[in-house]
């Protein structure tokens, strides 16, 4: 068994600053995440899901294995698709008419997502995912939850636990996503999307 390691981030702690401090960057991914890389390599020895890919192991398990597997593979497609914050921060090509085409323009989209991720009781995540049909579709998952496990490919997510926020906007969640709109790496997300 090949042990899960934490990922190596695009970017450097101090690069999203002023929407997310290199003090966050350095509590979310570098203690958080390595918790559950490490929580996760001590519960796969003899669980039978040693040997598959982090997506196989959050479809197929439970428990502590699901929830630490469900947190790395949240917490890396969230950290994979930020970048340094940008103006003027849009979709472009495909995906962006996609967008259009479902949600009437990208500044409702941008309403509908925030309003979830805003909405969502307690920990947890906001996503935008394609579904089978590759309509597109936001879903509030709670804690370690992933759209994988309902059949959706995942493209966007905003972490909506405190440890992803709280350093720099205290308890003001909804401040923390109009925010988080400047620093979406929309290539990454599009890529996704095809």
């Amino acid at each position: 068994m090949k042990p899960f390691e934490l990922i190596t981030l695009p970017f450097a702690p101090e690069v999203l600053e002023p929407v997310i401090s290199r003090e966050t960057i350095a509590l979310h991914h570098g203690k958080h995440l390595q918790t559950y890389v490490n929580n996760l390599n001590n519960l796969l020895s003899g669980s039978g899901l040693e040997d598959l890919s982090l997506e196989e192991i959050v479809k197929k398990s439970e428990g502590g294995i699901f929830n630490n597997a469900g947190q790395i593979l949240n917490h890396n497609l969230y950290f994979l698709a930020l970048q340094a914050p940008q103006t003027d921060n849009v979709p472009k090509g495909a995906l962006a008419e996609a967008i259009n085409q479902q949600f009437g323009s990208f500044d409702e989209f941008k309403k509908e997502f925030t309003q979830k991720g805003t909405t969502l009781f307690g920990s947890g995540w906001v996503w935008l995912s394609k579904d089978q049909d590759g309509k597109l579709i936001i879903t509030q998952e709670g804690n370690a939850q992933n759209p994988v496990t309902r059949g959706f490919t995942p493209l966007l997510t905003f972490d909506v636990w405190e440890h992803a926020y709280y350093v720099d906007y205290q308890n003001r969640r909804a401040d923390h996503l109009a925010a988080m709109w400047q620093i979406v790496n929309w290539d990454v997300v599009e890529q996704r999307y095809l």
